[in-house]
Order: structure tokens, then C-alpha cells, then sequence
């Protein structure tokens, strides 16, 4: 692990997870306009010295609102990665330890899921419940728990069949506490190493939900909200939308980057 910061591609990979952390934690030490201010007699001025992305149509400085936008479109992905993961090991735990018709029950309805492309899964329930940030975190977490869900069972199947799980049952060790003591932590590396895949795949899902007017909702600063907003101009104001969309993909990169990483024989 020691060498594999060594990568120029992780270290990079590094700092750009931490500058967006950064913003998202303490936005006015990186700008001083607030991202709602309209200023109509500077709309659509281009990238410069005094607004780094230019303005939007309303005159709003593009580089605040993507800076203020990295809370919300960090938030929402956690809380999907989040969902996915508590709903995964939960299905993955009870299908793994109980065996028979219960864990064919539950794969069967795991599969069917699997069966569906995820974002179609999450446009289908985000349209259910509504526009709006908090409910696309849900769709787009509801979507990931069936990988959550086949990983886990596999890695309990695998544990069940360690000598010290053996042992611990042979020795009278009660089924739930032989599940949470001796067979979770065996689950947990891998599953966690997905969690990291996973989030960036979320950040991505989270803003084409936001694209397509399905999670924030304007005038909130939200990266996919503002690659929409911005495609009326592409035209003439390429930044509202080119520059939004490379903040979503350096973010993307550089957290698959570091997933892979952290995974275990992930390649450094």
C-alpha cells in the first residue's frame, strides 16, 4: 500500500478528492460571490481573470455555483452509497446464513433487479416519489442494493466455510453472534472496496437525475442541474455547460481512481 502512493495517477487522483472536499466543507474560502447573485450586465461573460467560468445567462458567477454545488453533489451520491450499502448487506447477511428457500426467494428478486439497467431503476422510483435531491439519493441507492446484495452472499457463503466459523459453531456459539462477530468482518473488505467503485457511479447517476430536472431543482447550484442549464448556450457560452461536466469527471476519475487502489489487488 506504501508504494502506491508513489502513483503520479493516485496522488493526482488524491487532490482532486480533496480540493472538492474542500469546497464542499468551507465554499467562501475558494470564492467571494455568492451563487444565487444575479447580475444581469455581466450575463454570459467568458472565462476570465475576474470570474475564472465565466457567467451564466442571469449573470451569476459560474465558478461560485460550482464550487457551492460540490456539497450537494457530494451529499446525495454518500447517502445513495450509503442506502445501497445497509440495504445490500442486510439481503446479503439473511440470504448467505439462512440458505434454502429464503436465499432462492431473495436472489430471485435480486436478479430481477440486475435484470433492469440501474438508471432506468432510478428514473422509475425518483419519478414516483418526486423531484428533488434527497428523493434521487433514494432512487439511485435503492438501484445499487442488488450488487451490494450478490457480493455479500458470496463472501458469507465463503466465510460459513472458514475453520474458525466452524469452530465457533461446533462450540455452540449462537448462529446471529457467529454471523456479526466472525462472519461480517470477513465480508467487509470487499464490500467496502465496492462502496468506493460504487460512489462514483453515483456522482454520475445523481447528476443525470439532476440533468434531466429529477433532483435539484433551480435555482440551487447542483453539477448536473447546470450542465442542463447551460445546453441552451452551448453555442455561444460553452463553459455553462463544458466546465460543470469536467468537474463531474475529474471527480469521477479521481474516486474510481482510488477505489481501485484501496481494492484488494487493485493496481496501483
Amino acid at each position: 500500500m506504501r508504494g502506491a502512493w508513489r502513483s503520479p495517477g493516485l496522488t493526482l487522483a488524491v487532490l482532486v478528492l480533496v480540493l472538492v472536499l474542500a469546497w464542499a466543507f468551507v465554499p467562501t474560502v475558494f470564492c467571494a460571490h455568492a451563487p444565487l447573485a444575479t447580475a444581469p450586465d455581466r450575463a454570459l461573460l467568458p472565462p476570465s481573470g475576474a470570474a475564472w467560468f465565466g457567467t451564466d445567462y442571469l449573470g451569476r458567477d459560474v465558478w461560485s455555483r460550482v464550487v457551492h454545488a460540490s456539497s450537494l453533489s457530494l451529499r446525495a451520491p454518500v447517502i445513495a452509497v450509503g442506502l445501497a450499502l445497509a440495504g445490500g448487506v442486510t439481503i446479503g447477511l439473511v440470504a448467505g446464513s439462512l440458505r434454502g428457500w429464503v436465499d432462492a426467494l431473495l436472489m430471485r428478486m435480486v436478479d430481477t433487479v440486475l435484470a433492469v439497467p440501474a438508471i432506468m431503476l432510478s428514473l422509475t422510483v425518483v419519478t414516483a416519489l418526486g423531484p428533488g435531491t434527497a428523493h434521487a439519493a433514494i432512487a439511485v441507492g435503492l438501484a445499487g442494493i442488488a450488487g451490494f446484495s450478490r457480493i455479500v452472499r458470496a463472501q458469507v457463503l465463503r466465510a460459513r466455510q472458514e475453520p474458525y466459523v466452524e469452530a465457533a459453531s461446533a462450540a455452540g456459539v449462537r448462529g446471529p453472534v457467529v454471523l456479526l462477530t466472525h462472519v461480517l468482518p470477513h465480508v467487509c473488505g470487499p464490500v467496502l472496496a465496492l462502496a468506493a467503485l460504487e460512489l462514483g457511479t453515483a456522482v454520475l447517476a445523481v447528476s443525470a437525475l439532476s440533468f434531466l430536472g429529477l433532483g435539484a431543482q433551480p435555482p440551487t447550484p447542483e453539477w448536473g442541474a447546470m450542465v442542463s442549464e447551460g445546453r441552451d448556450y452551448l453555442g455561444t457560452a460553452w463553459w455553462l455547460t463544458v466546465l460543470p461536466g469536467l468537474t463531474i469527471a475529474a471527480v469521477t476519475v479521481a474516486v474510481n481512481r482510488i477505489a481501485r487502489a484501496l481494492s484488494p489487488g487493485g493496481r496501483r
